[in-house]
C-alpha cells in the first residue's frame, strides 16, 4: 500500500509538517507515493528547509536541553587514538533529553557488542578446535574508554555468540595502562602466539607475547603472559607513543622465519616497521619498511594479507605466488578512518608496491566511507575464507552513553574478496551465516519511480531488516542527458538526499518515522560530464536522521563503479541504530549510526524513492526481517 505525501508545513505549528491525504484518483486502493509540485520537495526537499526553523522554534523536547562542555580526549595523552566522539560538522555540545525507551531501542539485536560499557577495536579473531573467537578492547568499569582490557567471545557461527571471562587484564608493569590491540598467529604445529600492544607504566608502548595455557581447550580460557616481556620496545627513531599493533605474521623466505608489520610514523609519513623472528621471542628489526605514504600520519591497526586475483575463496595469511595480490591496510590516526590499497609483495625484498600510485594506502580507496575503524582479518580454514571485522563507534554524546550504559558495537564479520572485475578494489560482504536470521520468505517488491517519488514498503518491524534492492535508470536519459554542472560531485559536500540533479539521487529511505521528520536515505546519483562519461556515487545521508542535537549528521559516500550490464544494486543490513550498506556487490560500503527520537519501538518506516528530476527509475527489493542473535554468557556451571 502506497501513501500520497502533501506538504503542510505550518510555521506557527511545528508539530504539524506533513499530512497524509489518500489518492482521490484510486477507488479502494491507494496508489504508489508520487510528491505533488516540485516532485518531492514537499518532503525530503522541504524538510530540509523548514528542519532548521523547527529546532530554532524548539520543542518541548528540545527546551529542556543543555548546553555541556565539550567532553576531554580520551587516549591521546596515552598515544593513542582519541576515543571520544566529536561532532566537528556540528561543533554540538547540546545535550538531548533522552527517554530510557529511545536509548534501549538504539541497542542491536544481532551485531556483536558486549553486555555493558565500552568496546573498541576487534582483536585477535581466530579459529581453534570448532569455535571462532573474538577478542576486543573492553573497560569493565565505564562505558567511556579507559583501563582497556581483553574482552573474549566465542561463536560456532560467528553470528551467536557466548561471552566468557576476560582473557587478559592490564596488571604488568608493561601493559598496566592498557592491553590494547594485537593479532593471533597460528604456527603449522596449532601453537597460538598472541602479540599484543601494552601501555607500560611509563606511557611507553612495547609489544607483549600471550599464549594459550591449555591448547587442548577449545575454549582457549586460560591466558600466559610471557615472562621475557616486552619482546619489542620502540627502536631509534620511533617515538614512544608511535609503536603499536602488531599483525599476524607470514612465513619468510628462509626456512623457520617468520615476518610480520607494526605501524608507525616518521614525521607525517605513515609506515609500516618489518621484524623477522623464529621463536616469537626474538625479533630483528629489517632495514627497509614494508611501506610508507607521505603526508598520511600514524598508522594504526595495520593489516596485511594475500588476496587471489584467480579464485573465490580466502588465502592464507603466508600464501604467496603467482595469482596473488597483498592489501595493505591502515587505520590512519589523523582522519580515524581504515584505507587499504592493493598492490603486489616481493617476499625477497620484503616490500610491498602499489598497483596504482594514487590510490596508495591512505590516499586512495577506504574500506568503509562511513563509521569504521581499527578493522582485523583473519584466515577462516573452516571456510576457507577471509574474515573481517571492524570498530563500529558512538556518534552521540558521553552523557547519553553513559546513561544507556553501553558505547559500541562490531560489525557484521565480511568476507573480503579481489575485484576481478574492477581489479583496482576489494568485495566486502556479510558473511552467509547472517541469513539464518532471516525470518520466512522475502517481500518482494517492483516499483516504478517517477521523478521525484517516494513509497512506503510494508514491513513488520522495520528496525531490523536484510534489504537488497537494484535500480534500472531510464535508459534514454541516462545515455541522453549531459549533466556537466554536476562533475564535481560529492557525497560529503552534496547537502543530501534533498539535493536533487538529473539522475539522482534515488535508493532506499530506512529507520524513517511516518511524517519523514526523521529519516536516512542510501542512495545513488549519477553525475556526468561534458564527455558523457557517467560517475555514479553511493551515499548515505544522516543529515535528517534524527531531530536530536549533538550527534553526528553528516552525509558518508564515495563514488562506485557500475560497469556495463550492471544495475545500480545495494544491500543494507538495517540493526536498530546502526546501518550497514554495500554497494555493487561489496566495493563501496558505507556504515551509519543513527539515533533517532521519532522512528523508534515500532515506528519505523521503509520507503524506495527517485528525488532525480529528469530519469524514471524501475526499483526491485526484497526484504527480509531478520530475528534476534543469540549472545549471552556461556553457563558457568560449563567453563
Amino acid at each position: 500500500m502506497a501513501t500520497q505525501y502533501h506538504s503542510s508545513y505550518d510555521p506557527e505549528n511545528s508539530a504539524s509538517h506533513y499530512t497524509f491525504l489518500p489518492d482521490q484518483h484510486d477507488s479502494g486502493h491507494r496508489k504508489s507515493i508520487k510528491i505533488i509540485s516540485g516532485i518531492f520537495l514537499s518532503s525530503l526537499l522541504l524538510l530540509s528547509l523548514v528542519f532548521f526553523p523547527i529546532l530554532n522554534n524548539q520543542s518541548p523536547d528540545l527546551q529542556s536541553n543543555a548546553h555541556s562542555p565539550a567532553p576531554p580526549s580520551r587516549g591521546v595523552s596515552q598515544g593513542v587514538s582519541d576515543k571520544t566522539f566529536r561532532d566537528v560538522v556540528n561543533a554540538s555540545h547540546v545535550s538531548y533529553a533522552w527517554s530510557n525507551a529511545m536509548l534501549s531501542w538504539q541497542r542491536t539485536a544481532y551485531h556483536f557488542q558486549p553486555q555493558k560499557n565500552w568496546m573498541n577495536d576487534p582483536n585477535g579473531p581466530l579459529y581453534h578446535k570448532g569455535w571462532y573467537h573474538l577478542f576486543y578492547q573492553y573497560n569493565p568499569d565505564s562505558a567511556i574508554w579507559g583501563n582497556i582490557t581483553w574482552g573474549h567471545a566465542v561463536s560456532k557461527d560467528l553470528i551467536h555468540w557466548l561471552y566468557l571471562p576476560f582473557a587478559m587484564v592490564p596488571d604488568q608493569w608493561y601493559d598496566i595502562n592498557g592491553v590494547w590491540t594485537g593479532s593471533a598467529t597460528i604456527l603449522p604445529d596449532g601453537q597460538i602466539m598472541m602479540l599484543y600492544t601494552g601501555d607500560t607504566d611509563d606511557y611507553v608502548q612495547v609489544q607483549n607475547l600471550a599464549y594459550p595455557a591449555n591448547l587442548s581447550d577449545p575454549l582457549l580460557l586460560d591466558w600466559v603472559k610471557y615472562k621475557g616481556n616486552p619482546v619489542l620496545v620502540p627502536p631509534p627513531g620511533i617515538g614512544v607513543k608511535d609503536f603499536r599493533d602488531p599483525t599476524t605474521a607470514w612465513t619468510g623466505p628462509q626456512n623457520g622465519q617468520w615476518l610480520l608489520t607494526i605501524g608507525s610514523k616518521i614525521g607525517k609519513t605513515g609506515i609500516a616497521l618489518v621484524y623477522e623472528t623464529s621463536n616469537f621471542t626474538s625479533f630483528k628489526l629489517l632495514d627497509e619498511v614494508l611501506h610508507a605514504v607521505p603526508g598520511t600520519g600514524m598508522w594504526e591497526c595495520v593489516d596485511f594479507y594475500p588476496v587471489s586475483t584467480e579464485k573465490t575463496n580466502g588465502l592464507d595469511t603466508s600464501y604467496n605466488g603467482p595469482g596473488v595480490k597483498h592489501v595493505l591496510k591502515a587505520s590512519l590516526d589523523d582522519n580515524k578512518q581504515d584505507h587499504y590499497a592493493i598492490g603486489t609483495y616481493d617476499l625477497t625484498k620484503n616490500k610491498w608496491t602499489p598497483d596504482n600510485p594514487e590510490l596508495d594506502c591512505g590516499i586512495g580507496l577506504k574500506l568503509d566511507y562511513g563509521k569504521y575503524y581499527a578493522s582485523k582479518t583473519f584466515y577462516d580454514p573452516k571456510k576457507q575464507r577471509r574474515v573481517l571485522w571492524g570498530w563500529i563507534g558512538e556518534t552521540d554524546s558521553e552523557s547519553a552513553d553513559l546513561q544507556k550504559g553501553w558505547a559500541s558495537v562490531q560489525s557484521i564479520p565480511r568476507t573480503v574478496l579481489y575485484d576481478k572485475k574492477t581489479r583496482t578494489h576489494l568485495l566486502q560482504w556479510p558473511v552467509e551465516e547472517i541469513e539464518s536470521l532471516r525470518a520466512g520468505d522475502p517481500i518482494v517488491k517492483q516499483a516504478n519511480l517517477q521523478p521525484g517519488s517516494i513509497e512506503l514498503l510494508h514491513v513488520d518491524s522495520a528496525a531490523e531488516l536484510d534489504i537488497e534492492a537494484s535500480f534500472e535508470v531510464d535508459k534514454v536519459a541516462l545515455q541522453g542527458i549531459i549533466e556537466a554542472d554536476h562533475v564535481g560531485f560529492s557525497c560529503s559536500t552534496s547537502g543530501g538526499a534533498a539535493s536533487r540533479g538529473i539522475l539522482g539521487p534515488f535508493g532506499v529511505v530506512v529507520i524513517a518515522d511516518q511524517t519523514l521528520s526523521e529519516l536516512t536515505p542510501v542512495y545513488f546519483y549519477i553525475s556526468k560530464g561534458a564527455d558523457g562519461r557517467a560517475q555514479t556515487h553511493f551515499c548515505a545521508d544522516q543529515t535528517r536522521s534524527s531531530v536530536a542535537p549533538g550527534v553526528a549528521k553528516q552525509v558518508y559516500g564515495s563514488s562506485v563503479p557500475v560497469l556495463d550490464g550492471e544495475k545500480h544494486s545495494m544491500r543494507l543490513l538495517v540493526d536498530h541504530s546502526i546501518v550497514e550498506s554495500f554497494a555493487q556487490g561489496g566495493r563501496t560500503v558505507i556504515t551509519s549510526r543513527i539515533y533517532p527520537t521519532k522512528a523508534v519501538n515500532g515506528a519505523a518506516r521503509l520507503f524506495v524513492f527517485n528525488n532525480a528530476t529528469g530519469a524514471s527509475v524501475t526499483a526491485s527489493v526484497k526484504i527480509w526481517s531478520l530475528e534476534s542473535a543469540n549472545i549471552r554468557s556461556f553457563p558457568l556451571q560449563d567453563l
